[in-house]
């Protein structure tokens, strides 16, 4: 590294150009007078006493005014380093804290150059979630997130994960409670996450399994394009991978804003041959007259989030209710071809 870059490195610390020189002469002749220094950064020898208590204060030197004269060397790099690093660490709770407190002035799209970035952003994106998660990654990348996916698990959120490049003989053990179902695929698949269908993130998985790649990922926060990211995953990845995992069904009555979540659960509890009744909340579809709610036993579920698949989409999602011999069919936000689109969904056990 040249000096000027050097010094423009030092300079995002504080330090001015005179301290910099100062500071530079002082690391190239070790331990020193006070003329030695001034001579060499070409600065006056009590502007070397001044500066020099200064950067002692910051730890980049240390001064001996018990010796006749004054001796100031320099501490070990590594440990300047050290602090620094620790300095920068300490700062960034409060600058994300702050900095996620405002609304982001329109920035919807985002380039994300480095691999440590790229994971922060996701378990950044995964704390946040408040409905449903939708994740392909690397398999070898789940220790590194893994008390981050249990957490948003355990807010009961739903969490659809899928994992590329997975051994066949991985321990399903060591799945549980990292989603809320988990599928694996020998093949590695781009990493791609969506968060209530509002922020999305996209990088090649290579990005993740190699600290040398130059790729690049890719970030969204627009309700216009996450649904397309969730369309993909559910539709072109999660039909052809194994299920590995899935948990046991949430203990009832239970409301739900996430439809796919309640349809998930739904399944879940029909499946063990429980009847359930659904109270939805929303408005009729198209030119329908129907009240803003709907109570009715669910007779049908159409999905393909859990095996067996029961929908002849893959992004379709829909349960079916009957109410006072009438039967409806419910979708989620955007529904069109179903009568009723949900808003928030109130699951609860029919009692036998």
């Amino acid at each position: 590294m040249e000096s000027e870059e050097l010094g423009d490195l030092l300079e995002r610390f504080g330090l001015s150009e005179k301290e910099i020189d100062t500071y530079l002469a002082i690391l190239e002749h070790g331990e020193s007078k006070a003329s030695t220094i001034a001579n060499a950064a070409d600065v006056s020898k009590r502007y070397v006493y001044s500066i020099s208590e200064e950067l002692e204060e910051r730890g980049f030197v240390e001064v001996d005014d018990h010796a006749v004269p004054t001796v100031i060397r320099p501490v070990d790099p590594e440990t300047v380093v050290d602090q620094l690093t620790r300095s920068v660490e300490a700062i960034e709770p409060e600058l994300r804290s702050r900095y996620t407190t405002s609304e982001r002035g329109g920035e919807e799209f985002e380039v994300i150059k480095a691999r440590q970035t790229v994971l922060k952003r996701i378990e950044s994106l995964l704390a946040s979630a408040e409905t449903e998660v939708t994740l392909s990654l690397p398999a070898a990348v789940l220790p590194r997130i893994r008390s981050t996916l249990q957490a948003t698990v355990d807010r009961g959120v739903l969490v659809l994960l899928l994992l590329g490049g997975a051994d066949e003989e991985q321990d399903i053990a060591s799945l549980a409670g990292t989603a809320s179902t988990v599928r694996t695929w020998d093949a590695l698949v781009p990493t791609m996450l969506t968060v209530d269908s509002r922020h999305g993130l996209l990088a090649p998985s290579k990005m993740l399994t190699s600290s040398t790649s130059e790729t690049r990922a890719i970030a969204i926060s627009q309700p216009q394009l996450a649904p397309v990211f969730v369309g993909s995953f559910l539709a072109n990845y999660w039909p052809t991978a194994e299920e590995r995992y899935v948990t046991t069904p949430a203990e009832l009555p239970r409301t739900y804003d996430g439809f796919r979540n309640a349809v998930f659960q739904i399944a879940l509890h029909r499946a063990t041959d429980t009847r359930i009744q659904a109270t939805v909340t929303g408005s009729a579809v198209g030119d329908r007259e129907l009240d803003s709610t709907l109570t009715g036993e669910v007779v049908a579920v159409r999905q393909s989030l859990v095996r067996p698949v029961t929908s002849t989409l893959p992004i379709e999602n829909a349960v079916e209710i009957e109410v006072d011999g009438e039967r409806y069919t419910i979708g989620g936000p955007g529904a069109f071809l179903e009568d009723f689109e949900a808003e928030s969904v109130t699951v609860e056990r029919l009692e036998e």
